[in-house]
């Protein structure tokens, strides 16, 4: 009654005539002084480049990278009888939508939801593997995998040296969204894969698109070894392109040459491939610099071959990746082509990464190693 009492009384004051002059100053105010003007979302820091349609696997369908997931885990299930997937909120079809309709199609034993504990969810997923069915594991963002840290690394990846190969868990696949998506902030943005690149054991893969996606998750699961499978976030529904509808392989731990050239190396993988297929255009254009440009691809083990017979040709290397600088994966590339290719070296080779500092929200725009970063890093190499 009393908060009844208050709310009329409320009505009462703002019917009165000292209300409405209030409120006619404050529209005069308003007048004089106009409101600051919503925040607009800037651009995306990169521009999507599909892959041509292929013409090796059969017919293609257009897709974009969630449904270019949800087509390789259907074929999976439909390929493996003892193929399952779990995760946080799986079985409505998750929150980027790369389950949806699976459990409708497959049934609730193979597509089920598990309680809110990644730890669980890979020794689960272990324990799964290890008595000899394949398990496909979702932990529901990058940032949130290291509850599962131990599980993984000291788990998963030795249990077949600790057993003498009595028994493995390589039937095991860990899908995670990984990377910046424009508003993650420092909890939905982080790109863990340098934390497990020290792991012997354990296949790191991050795709760059769709068509790309689909082989390699393929070949994840199939592969006889434990893999960490990271997706950029970002590209669920910004990359759309072409991919066959039957299952594909793309074999890992080969780089993709996707841009020869002569005078620089750039190396990144996952969304960071395309802001350095646009970097490499712009020193074409404005500075008649030839750029050789290299999808990694996979993280773990990863092709040094490619990388090295490369930069035996440019004499230069520029490598980029959101992950902070320090410890970054990038880190040992630049130590391994170093230690491989002195000789052949024209410049100091380049790190274009994150900060070391913690993903942030608004200065999102400020900390990611955007196309003018990569430029002005390359500018200076060739002018060194």
């Amino acid at each position: 009654m009393a908060a009844a009492g208050g709310r009329l009384a409320l009505r009462g004051a703002l019917g009165s005539g000292a209300a409405v002059a209030v409120r006619r100053r404050a529209g005069l105010w308003s007048r004089l002084t106009p409101l600051p003007a919503t925040p607009r979302r800037s651009a995306a820091h990169f521009a999507f480049q599909p892959d041509p349609a292929p013409s090796a696997y059969g017919q293609t369908q257009k897709m974009n990278l969630f449904q270019s997931i949800t087509s390789a885990l259907d074929n999976a299930l439909a390929k493996d009888p003892t193929a399952v997937i779990f995760g946080e909120d799986v079985a409505f079809g998750g929150v980027f939508r790369c389950t949806v309709g699976l459990r409708d199609k497959y049934g609730k034993d193979r597509v089920f939801n598990t309680p809110l504990c990644e730890q669980g969810i890979v020794g689960f997923g272990i324990g799964v593997a290890v008595a000899g069915a394949t398990a496909i594991a979702e932990i529901q963002f990058a940032d949130y995998i290291f509850p599962a840290f131990d599980q993984i690394v000291n788990e998963a990846a030795k249990y077949r040296y600790r057993s003498g190969d009595l028994f493995n868990c390589g039937n095991l696949t860990i899908r995670a969204p990984w990377g910046c998506v424009g508003h993650g902030a420092l909890y939905h943005s982080q790109s863990p894969e340098a934390f497990f690149a020290h792991c012997p054991g354990i296949k790191i893969v991050i795709p760059r698109s769709p068509l790309q996606a689909k082989g390699l998750l393929l070949s994840c699961i199939e592969d006889k070894n434990p893999c960490i499978f990271f997706e950029p976030k970002i590209l669920y529904r910004a990359a759309v392109e072409q991919v066959p509808v039957e299952p594909y392989n793309i074999p890992l731990s080969q780089a993709e040459v996707l841009q020869t050239g002569s005078d620089v190396t750039l190396v990144a993988w996952g969304t960071q491939v395309h802001v350095i297929k646009e970097v490499a255009a712009m020193a074409q254009e404005k500075l008649g610099v030839s750029c050789e440009v290299i999808d990694l691809r996979t993280i773990l083990p990863w092709d040094t071959e490619t990388v090295c017979k490369s930069v035996v040709k440019t004499g230069r290397l520029l490598i980029s990746h959101e992950a902070p600088l320090t410890g970054g994966f990038a880190s040992e590339i630049s130590s391994t082509v170093q230690e491989e290719c002195f000789l052949n070296l024209e410049a100091p080779i380049s790190r274009v990464c994150g900060y070391d500092t913690p993903f942030p929200h608004i200065f999102e725009p400020f900390y990611i190693p955007d196309k003018w970063k990569c430029y002005d890093a390359l500018r200076k190499m060739i002018n060194y």
